[in-house]
């Protein structure tokens, strides 16, 4: 995808330990901004140009630092080495056991790289062409997982809208390797508004159900004749009370990255597609927001104020045999791309 994006960076501010943390600002021929902090790989907001040409913001996140360096919800961050959640927090490699860090409660799981993930971090960042690549080293031992993993995540705007996710990471010892980008979106533009009147496509004809404590049983179901049956356009808010919330990983029929893996909608005539080269896609309705996370505008989040779009391997598969391979070892490229690409009528 060709680009004539702009690209310019200035200070966002410091970590509490005094870490300088860089804002990019990206600007396509349509007028569409996007803008990535160094702290966490995160994006801090995305404007999209509606019909009319107005810029709707819409992604989730904070005004200041200090929001992205607490960040309970992990708006907009890039999350790992492991996305979602691990069982227990352990897994076995080789018959050697490993322990992370137990950051899930009360549920006792690992999540999305524990205390201090990708998300707690600064990345090295810089300006290449039309795109910002952010590098990570996590040494050895990080929150229990093995071997020094050497991460880059790019990120690229493109001038037919879409935003381009580029993960890769090497390792020096066989470990679980599972990133994604964690955006909260909300198509609507309105930071009290629910994701209850978008319709959501998902390209899936099967799911992983969980267990109490968040974690896939393992066992891949048919969404055929279930609330989780996406593989036409739903209008969320007609699932959420029966569902309770939706947190759960979707087994993608998309086998290629120009095949349309999910696709959300809102009535004003903004639409997001979502391609990637992953085999799920976890989709999270927000339902551990609840009012007293403040974000942009000083306003405060409310549950199902945004949904979250995660593609990645499936949740616990270090621990699932069944399940798409997760383990990269020395001498391998981990290398995982998401598109965001919005459309407006």
């Amino acid at each position: 995808m060709a680009s004539a994006t702009t690209i310019g960076h200035t200070t966002y501010g410091k970590t509490k330990s005094g870490d300088e943390v860089l804002l990019y600002t990206f600007t396509n021929r349509n007028g569409m901004v996007m803008k990535v902090i160094n702290f966490g790989a995160a994006i801090t907001s995305i404007n999209v140009p509606n019909a009319k040409g107005r810029l709707t913001d819409v992604v989730l996140g904070f005004d200041s630092i200090e929001g992205y360096e607490s960040n309970p919800p992990y708006f907009g961050v890039t999350v790992g080495r492991v996305a979602n959640r691990t069982e227990g927090g352990k897994f076995i490699i080789a018959g050697e056991t490993y322990q992370l860090s137990i950051n899930d409660s009360p549920r006792a799981n690992h999540l999305h790289g524990g205390f201090k993930g990708f998300s707690k971090v600064v990345w090295k960042s810089e300006i290449k062409d039309d795109k910002v690549v952010l590098t990570y080293v996590s040494p050895d031992g990080e929150e229990g997982y093995p071997g020094q993993l050497t991460t880059h995540c790019t990120y690229q705007l493109t001038d037919d809208n879409a935003v381009v996710i580029n993960f890769n990471a090497t390792t020096t010892k066989s470990t679980p390797v599972n990133m994604c980008n964690h955006s909260y979106f909300n198509l609507s533009g309105k930071e009290k508004s629910s994701i209850s009147d978008h319709s959501l496509m998902i390209n899936a004809d099967a799911y992983t159900p969980v267990k109490e404590n968040l974690i896939p049983t393992g066992v891949l179901c048919p969404v055929q004749d279930t609330l989780f049956d996406f593989r036409h356009p739903v209008v969320i808010g007609d699932r959420l009370d029966d569902v309770g919330g939706f947190d759960h990983n979707f087994c993608l029929n998309s086998k290629q990255l120009s095949d349309c893996a999910a696709r959300i909608s809102h009535p004003s005539g903004l639409t997001m597609e979502v391609y990637t080269t992953k085999p799920g896609l976890q989709f999270y309705s927000a339902n551990f927001l609840d009012g007293m996370v403040e974000g942009k505008n000083k306003l405060y989040y409310e549950k199902h104020g945004g949904l979250c779009l995660e593609t990645q391997n499936y949740p616990n598969a270090v621990n699932v045999p069944t399940f798409p391979e997760v383990v990269l070892h020395p001498g391998q490229v981990y290398a995982h791309t998401t598109i965001f690409k919005f459309l407006s009528n």
